[in-house]
């Protein structure tokens, strides 16, 4: 069996759900680090900085550093101020992408005409930044969310995720955003720049098949379907395109490493 170099590896469904560790991911991260293989943690939630989620998983019992973090909050600040140094947004989010765009130098002020509009998680949505968002689409700002995923895996069961609060503008604009977080291609690109590896040599595990797995396919890499998140053994049956490797949880995997 294929031998891989190194891991791309989702949150959400695939390490935890909600504040609660799923079986064997413990035990999988540990035997990465034992073999000495390069491993980064890839998460559409832009409601977190790196150092949040890397203390996260520790409080589980999943070794991280903030290194090992990849946001899409950190995707989306950097094709933002590639397109345009110095762009003032209008943002409708939490900590991790407003940190995100600070650290990139991008703006925030109310009394200038927006460059762009970015959509990540809000739980403090309102009807007032759904408006806001909408009026500068209008006057010209281009649309960007963070991602397209509709539910977000939790202990309670599945909560609407920021694909579903980005669709609501979708809908009052009939403009369609450009999204950043799996299973587009910008992310992928900017986790393999940083692991340095290809994509051949690397392996993307996650547990939902329209964000992971054809985030993983997307960018020419293997990938791994844990079915413990979002995705159904019968919902997968029914895709044209499978995974290269399915378990139904990582312990199965851990020998494979």
């Amino acid at each position: 069996m294929k031998q891989y170099k190194g891991y791309l590896i989702d949150l959400d469904g695939t390490m935890f759900r909600g504040e609660e560790p799923i079986v064997a991911a413990v035990e999988f991260i540990d035997m990465l680090n034992t073999k000495q293989l390069p491993y980064l943690f890839i998460t559409n939630n832009s409601s977190k900085t790196q150092k949040e989620v890397s203390d996260k998983l520790n409080h589980l019992g999943i070794y991280s550093t903030p290194e090992h973090v990849v946001t899409t909050s950190i995707a989306t600040a950097k094709y933002i101020k590639n397109k345009k140094q110095n762009a003032n947004c209008y943002v409708i989010g939490e900590t991790g992408i407003n940190k995100a765009l600070q650290e990139e130098g991008l703006e925030t002020y109310s009394d200038r005409e927006y460059d762009f509009v970015v959509v990540g998680i809000d739980r403090q949505i309102n009807y007032e930044k759904y408006a806001n968002a909408c009026l500068a689409i209008q006057n010209g700002a281009t649309f960007i969310s963070t991602n397209s995923d509709v539910v977000i895996p939790d202990e309670r069961g599945l909560l609407p995720g920021n694909g579903a609060l980005t669709s609501v503008i979708t809908v009052s604009t009939g403009q369609m955003p450009t999204f950043i977080g799996k299973p587009e291609t910008v992310i992928m690109d900017e986790a393999l720049s940083i692991i340095n590896l290809s994509p051949e040599e690397t392996l993307m595990v996650g547990d939902n098949y329209d964000t992971d797995i054809l985030a993983g396919m997307n960018a020419g890499m293997d990938t791994l379907m844990a079915f413990t998140g979002v995705t159904t053994r019968e919902q997968l049956s029914k895709k044209d395109r499978l995974p290269t490797h399915q378990v139904d949880n990582l312990s199965e995997w851990i020998e494979r490493i």
